[in-house]
């Protein structure tokens, strides 16, 4: 779904800061390499992710869905320099890639892998995180709320991707991805212990912030 034209979309990559090598030669890779490369990150979002994290300093990084550890890099910009990310993907295919560009960067050592359910890892992570961001299947994401949300250290930051789904938020999408999402937008607005805010960035981008 798109929010603006290309030609103001391109305006806006223009006047924003640039991608960082090592994030332009993982994205070229996993356009070449990898299937679906259209759920990266990107340039614009990623700077976005990365402007987020420098703004909180956070000392723990949560990250629920990996893919090919754009976002991973781009939140550890702004990560305390004694703090840990930890990131949760169920995808064995791609651990190497990602840790292959995990270790180029300066946070290689800071950055943990978990591989396999994020319902089954989740319950075994203490945190307390100050930075969350949750880019995994859509299905899940009022489940995982539920298990994050006493974790997540007072004033910390959520961030939700792809909520509005291609607009389908809007419509009467039966299928079940579509169903959850609009769950977890609702429960989430009315859920006391946070306040929320939609963002019309790319395919819906949620910031909430724990009271």
């Amino acid at each position: 779904m798109d929010f603006i034209s290309e030609e103001l979309q391109q305006y806006l990559d223009t006047h924003s800061t640039k991608e960082p090598e090592l994030l332009q030669q993982l994205n070229r890779e996993t356009h070449q390499k990898v299937l679906q490369p259209r759920m990266l990150s990107g340039a614009y979002q990623g700077r976005i992710l990365a402007l987020l994290s420098k703004l909180t300093r956070p000392k723990n990084i949560l990250e629920i869905g990996t893919y090919t550890g754009y976002a991973s890099l781009c939140l550890a910009e702004g990560m305390a320099k004694d703090g840990l990310l930890d990131t949760i993907d169920c995808n064995e295919e791609l651990t190497q890639m990602q840790r292959k560009y995990f270790d180029r960067s300066p946070y290689g050592k800071r950055i943990r892998q978990h591989l396999g359910s994020a319902d089954k890892i989740l319950p075994k992570l203490s945190g307390p995180y100050d930075l969350v961001f949750m880019d995994a299947d859509k299905e899940n994401y009022p489940l995982y709320f539920d298990l994050i949300i006493d974790k997540m250290s007072p004033g910390a930051l959520l961030i939700s991707d792809n909520v509005l789904w291609s607009g389908k938020v809007l419509k009467d999408a039966s299928d079940e991805a579509t169903q959850a999402l609009k769950v977890y937008n609702d429960k989430i607005n009315k859920d006391s212990r946070v306040e929320t805010v939609i963002l019309p960035i790319r395919d819906g981008l949620t910031l909430s912030r724990k009271r």
